[in-house]
C-alpha cells in the first residue's frame, strides 16, 4: 500500500508511455511467474530487462528500485500484475500482452483506477479524494468537446472528488472567458492564473510554512510553487498519454488539446452513463485486486454484440457475419479490419509524400517543432522525419512509431528498435531522432543508437548505415560516432557508420531533393555515407570529420 499526500489528482506517471509496459510485464511473467517480488527478483528482472533492450536507461545505481519503479507503479496500479504473495499476470494483464485490442484493455483498466483504494491511501495532508480520475477526465472532455492541456493541468487535476465536477466545469468556463479577453497575452495570463490556483490548492502548506520540497533545501514560496506547477505538468502529460493509449481520444498537437474520436462518441456516452462513479472495495484488498484484474469489467459498448455487428456492417459492409462467430472472434475480425484500413491509409499517405504533395506541410511541422509549438514534440519529430525520409528518396521507409486507427501518430518507437528503418535493397539505413541536447544527448542516445544499428545490420544481412538527427549535436556524440567509424567492434557487427546532423542541415537535404531536376535515388544516399567513411580516414580529428560531412550534406546531390 502506498500513502499519498497529493492535493491534486494522483495518476501513474511511470512508464511515461503506457505502451512500453507491455513487453516489460510479458518479460516479468515469462521469467518470474510464481516467484516472490523481492530484492533478488527485482535485481534479476532489471538485468534481464537491460539484455532485452526494452529499457533505454541503465538502472545501475539501484536496480531493485528501478524494477519497482517500472512494475509497482502503472502495471500494479492498473491491475495488470499481482506481486503478492507471488508474481503473476492478472486476466487483464494477459489481455494486454496477448490481445489484438490493447486500446480496449487500457480503457477498462483506466476506468477502474481510483483514489482512495487499498493500493493508494491518502494521508491527512492529502486532498479529500473520492474519484476515478480517468473516468472523470473523460467526462470533462465529453462535456466540453475539447479540453486543452492547460485546462487539464490547472483545473482538471483539481477534480479530486467526482461530486465537484460542476465546480470544475465552472472554473474552466470562467478561465475561457477571461482568456478571450487577454488575446495576445496568453503566457502571462496563464502564469498568473496558475499561480493563483496553486496558492489556493496549497494554502495550508503556505500558511504553515511547509514549503520545502524533496528536490531542494530552498523553502521559498516561489520555489515551492514552481515545483508544484512542474509536478502538475507531469501529471497532465501522463493523463494525455494514458488516455491516448485507449484509442478513444484524438490529440491536437498544435492546439494541445484532447477530443473524443467522432466514431467513438457513442461508446464514450455508454460508459459515462453506465460506469459507477463511486470508488469501491476501499478497505478490501482481495476484492479490489479481483475487481481490478477482471478483464471483462466494466462493460463497454463494444461488448454488446448487436452494437458491434452494426458497427462492422457500417464501417466494413463487405464482411459477412455468421451467427456462429463468438463475440471475441467478432472483436478480432473488427480489429483485423481496422488494421487493414490503417495500412491502406498509410499507403495513401506514403504515395502523397513521395509525390512531394506534402513538402510544405512537412516543413511547417519541423518549424513548429523547433518553435516548441506542438504538444508531443518527440513524437512529432519522429513522425515528421519519417515523412521527410519517405519523400527524400526511394526505398521502403518504415516508422517504428505506433499509429492510431486513422494513421495518426500515437506513440514513439519502443526502446529496442531504431526510430525509422529504410530498406534500399542493396543496403539499409536506420534513422534516429532526438530533442535531447548537451551531455544528456550523449548519455541517452550514444549507446542505444549504435546497438540499434548493430541489430539492424544482423537482421538485414547487408551493409547498413545510420543517420542521427537532433536540433543541435553534442560534441561528445560527434566524438563517439567518429571513433565508431574506425573501431572494429564485434559486439556492434564491426565498424559503425553513423552520421550526426543538426536538424537544419537535414532540412536542407530534404529541400535539395525537392528542388532537384531529377528524382534522387538510393545510390545518392549510399554515396553520402560512403563519403563519410572515406572522410574519416583523412580527417585529423572528429572536428575535421564533422565539418567535412556537414559541408557535404549541404551539397549532397552534387556529383
Amino acid at each position: 500500500m502506498a500513502t499519498i499526500s497529493s492535493k491534486v489528482i494522483f495518476v501513474t506517471t511511470s512508464p511515461r508511455t503506457p505502451e512500453k509496459m507491455i513487453p516489460e510485464i510479458e518479460l516479468l511473467n515469462a521469467n518470474f511467474e510464481g516467484q516472490k517480488w523481492n530484492y533478488e527478483s527485482q535485481v534479476a528482472f532489471m538485468e534481464l530487462l537491460r539484455e532485452e533492450n526494452f529499457f533505454n536507461g541503465k538502472g545501475a545505481k539501484d536496480p531493485a528500485f528501478s524494477a519497482r519503479d517500472r512494475i509497482n507503479r502503472a502495471p500494479k496500479s492498473l491491475g495488470f500484475v499481482v506481486l503478492s504473495p507471488k508474481i503473476k499476470l492478472t486476466k487483464a494483464g494477459r489481455q494486454l500482452v496477448f490481445s489484438k485490442r490493447k486500446g480496449e484493455v487500457f480503457l477498462r483498466q483506466l476506468y477502474k483506477f481510483q483514489v482512495p483504494s487499498p493500493f493508494h491511501k491518502p494521508n491527512k495532508k492529502a486532498a479529500d479524494f473520492w474519484v476515478k480520475p480517468y473516468l472523470e477526465i473523460f467526462r470533462l472532455i465529453r462535456h466540453f468537446g475539447s479540453l486543452k492541456f492547460d485546462e487539464l493541468r490547472i483545473f482538471g487535476l483539481q477534480l479530486v472528488d467526482y461530486r465537484d465536477f460542476d465546480k470544475i466545469v465552472d472554473k474552466i468556463e470562467e478561465f475561457r472567458l477571461l482568456k478571450a479577453k487577454n488575446t495576445g497575452k496568453y503566457k502571462k495570463f496563464r502564469a498568473e492564473y496558475l499561480e493563483k490556483e496553486l496558492r489556493v490548492i496549497y494554502e495550508d502548506e503556505i500558511r504553515e510554512g511547509e514549503t520545502k520540497t524533496r528536490e531542494t533545501r530552498d523553502k521559498s514560496i516561489k520555489r515551492f510553487l514552481k515545483t508544484k506547477a512542474s509536478n502538475m505538468r507531469d501529471y497532465a502529460d501522463a493523463c494525455f498519454r494514458y488516455l491516448r493509449a485507449t484509442g478513444i481520444v484524438n490529440v491536437s498537437h498544435l492546439g494541445k488539446s484532447l477530443s473524443i474520436v467522432p466514431e467513438k462518441v457513442t461508446e464514450v456516452d455508454f460508459f459515462l452513463k453506465n460506469t459507477e462513479r463511486e470508488p469501491k472495495f476501499i478497505d478490501d484488498e482481495k476484492q479490489y485486486i479481483n475487481y481490478l484484474g477482471n478483464a471483462t469489467l466494466p462493460a463497454l459498448y463494444t461488448d454488446d454484440r448487436d452494437y458491434l455487428e452494426n458497427k462492422i456492417n457500417t464501417e466494413f459492409p463487405h464482411i459477412q457475419i455468421s451467427d456462429e462467430i463468438s463475440l471475441l472472434e467478432l472483436k478480432d475480425i473488427y480489429a483485423d479490419n481496422l488494421e487493414l484500413r490503417k495500412e491502406r491509409i498509410l499507403s495513401e499517405q506514403t504515395k502523397e509524400i513521395k509525390d512531394y504533395k506534402l513538402f510544405d506541410d512537412i516543413n511547417t511541422v519541423f518549424s513548429q517543432i523547433l518553435d516548441k509549438e506542438l504538444y508531443d514534440a518527440p513524437l512529432m519529430l519522429e513522425w515528421n522525419t519519417w515523412r521527410a525520409m519517405t519523400m527524400l528518396d526511394g526505398g521502403n521507409i518504415k516508422a517504428n512509431l505506433k499509429f492510431d486507427d486513422f494513421g495518426n501518430p500515437m506513440a514513439t518507437a519502443q526502446g529496442n528498435m531504431a526510430d525509422i528503418v529504410c530498406d534500399y535493397e542493396s543496403f539499409g539505413l536506420t534513422v534516429e531522432v532526438t530533442l535531447q541536447s548537451g551531455q544528456r544527448q550523449y548519455e541517452t542516445e550514444g549507446e542505444p543508437v549504435t546497438r540499434h544499428l548493430a541489430k539492424f545490420k544482423k537482421e538485414m544481412g547487408k551493409p547498413a548505415y545510420c543517420l542521427f538527427i537532433a536540433p543541435k549535436i553534442n560534441e561528445a556524440v560527434i566524438a563517439h560516432f567518429y571513433v565508431l567509424h574506425k573501431s572494429n567492434v564485434s559486439y556492434y557487427g564491426g565498424t559503425s557508420t553513423i552520421i550526426p546532423l543538426p536538424l537544419n542541415i537535414f532540412l536542407k537535404m530534404v529541400e535539395d531533393s525537392y528542388k532537384a531536376d531529377y528524382i534522387p535515388e538510393p545510390k545518392h544516399v549510399q554515396a553520402f555515407f560512403e563519403y563519410s567513411n572515406e572522410l574519416v580516414e583523412k580527417a585529423k580529428s572528429e572536428k575535421d570529420w564533422y565539418k567535412g560531412i556537414t559541408e557535404k550534406a549541404l551539397n549532397w546531390l552534387n556529383e
